[in-house]
């Protein structure tokens, strides 16, 4: 019997990979669960290491606590500090995007360490580190006593970040510490099954991550802003880009058919952090004319504003440079990849879907 194949089952939208414990979407609602807590009240009462806690005990069925993440991640920064003489050579001459990618794929186990951690723990140090080196600096080495925000800011920024800076940062890593069956999560999985290790599938998930339809989205939004300038250009700019067919960044998602959750998560940490005064009513015209323009132009294809657009707003507003929004992205992803991959490898099967051959039969077959 032929199966006729639609095109969403050809991308598999809507098709079950993987059974999980760890997060559910619902797109039509606009609803995120990490680890059995919707995202809002998972962001107003945990840190980063408490959600990963949550995340890595799903995964392996363990009972670690917020203080065990903590203490481990401290203990794994160290550790990847070490090592960056023997990981940054493979980056010269490289992007922070793409020097992250070749440094992370030089990770190992490392002694008393589970590779988690080890995962986890390296990935700021490794921003920070190519950060510093293109502003001219050298590394600055971790605090393991610190929070894993704060020191993650310390070793950006090369200071001690304010408080609100750091709850700031905290709330992002939370927010988008894992997001369902996402592109870059898939792919990890997929890596897992086969029974490489944690780092060859966590690598995967971050090559995944770079892609343009994927995680890379927030520098774009920025440029957006910059390019609209003033208050006064915000309509006519739109309505020109609109009129162009162009894809505005931060608006639309594969999933979500209304407001994605994690924006508005990401605009409440934005209003704490802009205490200062910063210009945060500019963007809140410009998302409010962009959802407006979009309403009117395609009534029948909802296009809200996405994570990337608040996302772009916070980290800029932490001075953290745009080559950087990517790896600061893994540093956050990087805890639902390693739970992931943990639960594909301790529950789950080799992932090996078929395909649907559309090319051209030798002749005489099927007889």
């Amino acid at each position: 019997m032929n199966m006729i194949l639609t095109k969403s089952r050809i991308g598999l939208d809507g098709v079950p990979a993987a059974e999980t414990v760890l997060s559910h979407v619902d797109g039509e609602r606009g609803e995120l669960i990490i680890a059995g807590e919707h995202l809002a009240n998972l962001a107003g009462k945990s840190s980063f290491e408490g959600v990963t806690a949550r995340l890595w005990n799903g995964a392996t069925g363990k009972s670690l606590s917020e203080a065990n993440v903590r203490a481990s991640l401290g203990a794994a920064r160290e550790r990847a500090f070490a090592r960056l003489p023997d990981l940054l050579p493979a980056t010269r001459g490289m992007s922070i995007i793409d020097g992250f990618r070749a440094a992370i794929a030089g990770l190992r186990s490392e002694d008393g360490l589970e590779h988690e951690a080890t995962i986890v723990g390296a990935f700021p140090v490794i921003a920070g580190a190519l950060v510093q080196r293109a502003k001219g600096r050298d590394p600055i080495a971790p605090d393991p006593n610190a929070g894993h925000a704060a020191d993650t800011l310390r070793m950006l920024l090369g200071r001690k970040a304010a408080p609100r800076e750091v709850a700031a940062l905290d709330a992002y890593l939370v927010t988008v510490c894992d997001h369902g069956m996402n592109a870059s999560t898939f792919a990890t999985r997929v890596i897992a099954s086969t029974q490489a290790d944690l780092f060859a599938a966590i690598t995967g998930g971050y090559c995944a991550l770079t892609g343009p339809l994927h995680g890379s989205a927030p520098e774009p939004v920025l440029e957006m802003l910059d390019a609209i300038g003033t208050r006064e250009r915000i309509k006519p700019w739109v309505d020109d880009a609109l009129a162009r067919g162009e894809r505005l960044p931060g608006f639309g998602h594969r999933v979500y058919r209304v407001r994605d959750p994690r924006a508005d998560v990401l605009k409440a940490a934005i209003e704490r952090l802009a205490a200062d005064g910063a210009d945060l009513p500019f963007a809140g015209e410009v998302e409010a004319y962009i959802r407006s323009a979009l309403r009117k132009k395609k009534p029948e294809r909802p296009l809200e504003t996405n994570v990337e657009f608040f996302t772009a707003i916070l980290l800029d507003a932490l001075d953290i440079p745009r080559q950087a929004f990517t790896p600061i992205f893994a540093v956050a992803r990087a805890a639902g990849w390693t739970a992931h991959a943990l639960e594909q490898r301790r529950t789950g099967r080799l992932i090996r879907p078929s395909s649907s051959y559309v090319g051209a039969m030798p002749k005489g077959s099927g007889k």
